[in-house]
């Protein structure tokens, strides 16, 4: 089966100039990506969900081309944003509906289920609005500002 969403990602990489290196990181770390040698480096050993997940996420940085910085709010903000990216990247939101419906809500179960982290899962619901009739995918302000909406009971 061709991942055809993975395969976007290192497309997308590949476009903005980058190459894809597999390396041995510090434990703490699944990626990362190094602007001035346009690289995003992977640890090696990476079982499959991690794997989609970490490509995504270090997409992300090479789309934004985010820089650690001296300041943690700002780092944390820069991974927020790219696990949101990658869960929007890697999750379809009707695989989701379906994904919550059949595991009651089961982070671990549904990210099984999606192929994914549990942190893109966690990442994926951060940005869902919930209504009484409506579930909104990235609201902004502002009428018809959304990514999605799925009408509920």
């Amino acid at each position: 089966m061709r991942d055809t969403r993975l395969l976007r990602m290192f497309e997308l990489i590949e476009a903005s100039g980058y190459t894809v290196e597999y390396v041995e990181l510090s434990p703490d770390r699944d990626g990362e990506t190094d602007h001035d040698r346009k690289v995003v480096s992977i640890q090696f050993d990476l079982s499959l969900r991690p794997y989609r997940s970490t490509i995504a996420h270090e997409a992300c940085h090479v789309v934004f081309g985010d820089e650690p910085s001296m300041f943690g709010p700002v780092n944390a903000k820069q991974e927020r944003r790219a696990d949101e990216w990658a869960a929007h990247q890697l999750i379809d939101l009707e695989e989701y509906r379906q994904s919550e419906a059949v595991h009651e809500g089961c982070v671990e179960a549904m990210a099984i289920d999606l192929c994914v982290t549990t942190d893109l899962v966690e990442a994926f619901r951060r940005v869902l609005l919930r209504t009484h009739s409506a579930v909104y995918v990235a609201p902004r302000m502002g009428a018809g500002q959304f990514a999605g909406r799925v009408a509920v009971a």
